[in-house]
């Protein structure tokens, strides 16, 4: 990967809060002056520092919440992002290397059993029926992203890429969306450490088949900075049924104070 590469969807579209995105494991290296600095100012995580990651959910420590927030969250969402060892991340990955990716993780699907047994639907082949399904479930993901299409990571569109999610639809999988790998874990309710557990176990069994980047210093390796580290985002829907209430309040009370 070019520099230029590397920084083009930040120059082409100023508005993003991050516009750049590494190639393969070695731009981090490459132009470790701007990296480490783009690292440093999102993470707070200095050049030299040690990244310990764990993936263990034996160990993971989330006692239930209390009554009376787990009555608020009505869903719990944990998602990691991913890269493969001895390949090309998305914006330097050719279309042959690509459908490789792809036939690495679905023989990884393959072997899913239990509550993770599920579909895979290639963007490529899957039917309009499919893809409406998919879209009604907001499972599906799309092209003509800025940042994406801006530094190539949305070459060839569709070739290799696909999506796969359990029966209970309770886990996804994005193969070759922006990274290669993006797992997803999701539930109704509050039970954090169901939510982890099963994406926990899913990620082992993909590294039977497809090994993830793992760096002592970036942690897990991918293609936004914003992702290094665990990779990992955790987000909770939570019902507030007052606050639009008290929005209509604060409201009333700054029309008062400033018209």
């Amino acid at each position: 990967m070019s520099f230029k590469q590397a920084i083009f969807s930040g120059c082409k579209h100023t508005h993003l809060g991050m516009g750049i995105f590494a190639g393969s494991p070695d731009s981090y290296k490459a132009f470790a002056p701007l990296m480490d600095r783009v690292i440093e100012s999102y993470h707070g995580h200095k050049p030299g520092a040690i990244h310990k990651a764990d993936m263990d959910y034996t160990k993971l420590k989330c006692p239930p919440f209390s009554a009376e927030d787990d009555a608020m969250i009505k869903s719990t969402r944990i998602r990691v992002a991913r890269s493969l060892k001895d390949m090309p991340m998305g914006a330097c990955c050719s279309k042959e290397e690509r459908k490789k990716v792809e036939e690495m993780l679905t023989s990884a699907l393959d072997q899913f059993d239990g509550d993770l047994k599920g579909t895979y639907y290639s963007l490529e082949s899957m039917s309009p029926e499919d893809e409406a399904k998919l879209i009604d479930d907001h499972f599906l993901f799309k092209n003509g992203k800025d940042n994406t299409e801006a530094c190539g990571l949305e070459r060839d569109w569709p070739s290799g890429r696909g999506i796969f999610h359990n029966d209970a639809k309770t886990f996804l999988s994005w193969i070759n969306e922006e990274d290669e790998l993006r797992i997803i874990s999701m539930q109704k309710g509050s039970n954090l450490g169901e939510v982890f557990e099963r994406l926990s176990k899913a990620a082992a069994l993909f590294e039977t088949k497809a090994p993830f980047v793992l760096d002592d210093h970036l942690g897990f390796v991918v293609s936004c900075p914003t992702n290094l580290g665990t990779g990992l985002r955790g987000s909770m829907h939570v019902h507030l049924p007052n606050l639009g209430k008290n929005m209509h309040h604060f409201e009333s009370i700054a029309a008062k104070h400033f018209v």
